[in-house]
């Protein structure tokens, strides 16, 4: 009898801490996603003269924006970038995208770098993305156009190329940087005790890159240990005509240091 009441107990107990960490997660997803660091506003983001700062107001927030700015781009790479960090460690590889004569254009999200507010839903996330994206289209009428994100990014990419593919804006070439199938597959992956259902932010990677019918392109290190290049794999499933590159010896931050994906990178934008 003693016994049995501390099994109840101690199932009980259990349970408690249980519920109380399910609801960690749902009402601080948040804190676990997104690792912003934050800029003073008065701080440079680089030195480079092309290289022009500037706000972009949106519901609650103001956005910091960096536009590499060439007197006669060929196009531009609107660029999105990962959870951590901010603007400042973007631009550091600006120079690759100077080489094949493309303009940039990317931003810190709410509560990244400069940028104001806090991110609150994946809703609000890709609001941000498509205003910021309509905010500079215009410029490059008639220009090749490029969607590139990298880790979180890479499912705000591949949205909005299905949405410009939807309109008959279909990007030249939409490029996704040690991609997630899912944040929702990462999640199960990474999470395996916590149900799918607790994720506020299932950022369906594979979903929306399947309804782009233009070029896609995928990095992956064959030694990141964050998200597997199983997730590339398994895009590659889902996309035909995705096209992998699977970089030898490169972690998940790291890609962008090796020759190999240099050199892919010039090759696919001097051929668009």
């Amino acid at each position: 009898m003693v016994y049995a009441l501390f099994s109840l107990g101690l199932l009980a107990a259990v349970g408690a801490v249980y519920t109380a960490a399910i609801g960690y997660l749902w009402f601080r997803q948040e804190r676990l996603l997104f690792e912003p660091t934050p800029l003073p506003h008065d701080e440079p983001l680089v030195d480079d003269p092309d290289v022009h700062e500037q706000w972009i107001e949106v519901p609650g927030a103001r956005l910091s924006v960096a536009q590499l700015r060439l007197p006669k781009p060929r196009g531009v790479v609107f660029f999105l970038h990962g959870n951590s960090g901010n603007l400042m460690d973007c631009l550091a590889d600006i120079d690759a995208f100077r080489q094949v004569n493309f303009d940039v254009v990317m931003f810190d999200y709410r509560g990244y770098g400069k940028s104001t507010g806090c991110i609150e839903s994946e809703e609000q996330l890709r609001g941000d993305v498509r205003y910021t994206w309509e905010y500079f289209a215009d410029q490059y009428e008639g220009k090749r156009i490029v969607i590139a994100g990298q880790s979180l990014g890479t499912a705000l990419a591949a949205g909005l190329s299905a949405e410009l593919t939807a309109a008959g804006r279909t990007p030249d070439l939409t490029m996704l940087v040690s991609p997630y199938s899912s944040m929702r597959a990462l999640a199960d992956e990474l999470y395996p005790w916590v149900p799918s259902q607790v994720l506020r932010y299932p950022l369906h990677t594979a979903e929306h890159a399947a309804r782009v019918t233009g070029p896609l392109m995928l990095v992956h290190g064959d030694r990141d240990e964050l998200i597997g290049i199983h997730h590339s794999e398994a895009l590659c499933t889902a996309v035909p005509q995705a096209q992998l590159l699977r970089v030898e010896g490169a972690g998940h931050g790291d890609v962008h240091t090796f020759p190999s994906y240099r050199k892919a990178l010039a090759g696919a934008l001097a051929c668009l």
